[in-house]
C-alpha cells in the first residue's frame, strides 16, 4: 500500500482517492479492521514526530500495559532502559531505516487503560517521577520498506537528515507513504 499527494494536492492511497471506497478497503487490507482514515486540520498532524517506537525493555520498567504508549512499533529484546541512550542515531530493520530524534515527554492518555478506559492517574505519576516524564522514542523513517514481526533489528550510528516538520498522518495507525 502506498499514499501519495496528486498534483492537485488530493490525497491517494493506492492511486484512489482516500474518501473512496477502494482506498478503505487498501487501508483495512494492510491495517487491519477498523482502521480508517481521518482529516485533521490543524497546524500540527502528529505530536512531534509520525513514529514512536518503544522497547519491550522500557514497557516492562514501565510496568503498566505498553498500549498505554501508543507505540507504531515495539523493539523486543532489549534490557532495560537502554533505548534511552538511543536519540542521535537510527535503527536499520532490512532495508528499513528508522531515525531517532528523542525521548518522547508523555501526556494524560497514558492514564487510559486501552481495555476499559477507566483512568489511572498513578501511571503518569510513575512516568514523570521515575523516567523524568519520557517514555519510548521519537522517531521517523529514513528510508521505507516492509518490516515484518522478528526480523532483526541493528542500532547505527548513522548522520541522518532531520525529518520535515508538520505534515499529515493518514489516521490510525500511522501509514508511511
Amino acid at each position: 500500500m502506498s499514499a501519495t499527494t496528486a498534483a492537485d494536492g488530493a490525497i491517494l492511497v493506492d492511486g484512489h482517492e482516500w474518501t473512496s471506497a477502494a482506498a478503505a478497503a487498501a487501508v483495512t487490507a494492510a491495517a487491519g479492521p477498523g482502521a480508517s482514515l481521518a482529516v485533521h486540520h490543524g497546524k500540527e498532524r502528529f505530536d512531534i514526530l509520525p513514529l514512536l517506537v518503544a522497547t519491550d525493555g522500557g514497557i516492562k520498567a514501565l510496568g503498566y500495559d505498553g498500549r498505554r504508549l501508543r507505540p507504531n512499533l515495539v523493539i523486543g529484546g532489549v534490557p532495560d532502559l537502554r533505548e534511552r541512550d538511543w536519540p542521535g542515531q537510527a535503527l536499520r530493520i532490512g532495508d528499513v531505516v528508522i531515525g531517532i530524534e528523542s525521548l518522547r515527554g508523555r501526556c494524560i492518555v497514558t492514564t487510559i487503560d486501552p481495555d476499559t478506559g477507566v483512568q489511572d492517574l498513578d501511571v503518569l505519576r510513575r512516568i514523570h517521577r521515575s523516567f523524568e516524564g519520557k517514555v519510548a522514542l521519537n522517531c521517523w523513517v529514513a528510508q521505507g520498506g516492509t518490516i515484518r514481526v522478528g526480523d532483526p533489528v541493528e542500532l547505527i550510528d548513522e548522520e541522518l537528515p532531520r525529518p520535515p516538520r508538520g505534515g499529515w498522518i493518514l489516521g490510525a495507525p500511522y501509514l508511511v507513504p
